[in-house]
């Protein structure tokens, strides 16, 4: 049987962005800490870190936040920056404020730039992240884009080749999916995460991108009635659906 990890008190919520140890010691001895609702929690006390601790530890009567490994599905807005220095709106802002505290960090699984909006994952669960952008996992991708100029039908075979070449690069794209909504609207799905890739693939064709929105990741769809902005913590069965 594994080993349970343990941590101590004042080590756990700091981590999580709470404060430092200092301040944690000082809630939990004013009493701001406790388990089971029982008395308050010594700071010294070790505690083993099983996946039932935040609905059993309290922080000033609210349940502790999740523990590390959890992943966060998120409505992207327009105009928000996924980099964690960029100056504007950036995606962490929308999350808890000691959220951008938590060590390790929360980042997101690849990008998208500030003019697209749609499904982004984010996770502090480093070893999920590099399995979801592995170019070995073929993890598809689907985008809504609207087009300046109507489509003039060679882009789904030219898409599919394998052999489209993007500008400044040496290797062409990985075949993809091109499925057409209307004359100035389509459906792409790709397997890779080149930068600004969609984009860059319309521009090969001569048009242009004016509206670009992540639908999917793998088997996991943006929810319906989910408003930009919006986001949500994924279970492990909805986590699954990424590499479905």
């Amino acid at each position: 049987m594994a080993k349970i990890p343990t941590s101590r008190v004042d080590k756990l919520p700091s981590s999580m962005g709470y404060g430092s140890r200092k301040e944690i010691a000082r809630m939990a001895k004013r009493g701001g800490i406790t388990l089971d609702a029982a008395d308050p929690l010594n700071v010294s006390k070790r505690i083993p870190i099983t996946p039932d601790l935040p609905a059993r530890v309290e922080i000033d009567g609210e349940a502790l936040d999740p523990l590390a490994g959890m992943v966060i599905l998120l409505n992207k807005p327009l105009g928000m920056s996924c980099s964690h220095k960029e100056d504007g709106a950036l995606v962490y802002d929308v999350l808890p404020e000691r959220w951008k505290r938590r060590d390790p960090a929360v980042s997101t699984i690849g990008r998208l730039d500030k003019q697209t909006s749609g499904l982004l994952l984010l996770t502090d669960d480093g070893g999920l992240l590099h399995r979801v952008i592995s170019p070995k996992r073929h993890i598809k991708k689907i985008y809504r884009a609207k087009l300046a100029r109507p489509l003039d039908g060679t882009e789904g075979g030219l898409f599919a080749s394998g052999q489209l070449m993007l500008e400044g690069e040496d290797k062409p794209l990985a075949p993809a999916e091109l499925e057409v909504v209307s004359e100035t609207e389509a459906l792409l799905t790709v397997t890779e995460g080149r930068y600004h890739q969609v984009r860059r693939m319309f521009a090969a064709t001569g048009n242009q991108v004016e509206k670009l929105h992540r639908e999917r990741v793998g088997g996991l769809a943006l929810p319906d009635g989910m408003v930009p902005g919006q986001w949500k913590l994924l279970s492990e069965e909805q986590i699954a659906l990424i590499f479905r």
